[in-house]
């Protein structure tokens, strides 16, 4: 399983159970993206209204394809579709630094 690194910055609401987390990452062009969902389906520690913000949470994805610069795999194109997340623009393939993901 993979992973996008990513930072819940603040509690949204209570409603829906079992609440709603904002969640933002920046992609390999410099262009933050934001999610708000329930907080179970990023990975991480469980989240409250009174957590200490910014916890860094992931998103699990899909590697859609590798682009290579010089020989070598900088970025990477990903879904976020496995848990049915997307951005508030609506937007579920990126393109984001290979650095930015995870496998735990």
């Amino acid at each position: 399983m993979v992973f996008l690194r990513c930072e819940a910055v603040r509690w949204v609401d209570d409603e829906p159970q079992p609440g709603l987390v904002e969640v933002r990452f920046t992609d390999a062009a410099h262009q933050q993206w934001t999610f708000i969902e329930k907080w179970p389906r990023f990975s991480g520690e469980d989240l409250h209204p009174d957590s200490s913000y910014p916890v860094e949470v992931g998103i699990l994805c899909d590697i859609l394809d590798s682009v290579s610069s010089s020989g070598t795999t900088d970025t990477v194109k990903i879904s976020v579709t496995p848990w049915g997340v997307e951005s508030l623009e609506g937007c579920v393939e990126f393109e984001v630094r290979a650095d930015q993901l995870t496998t735990s």
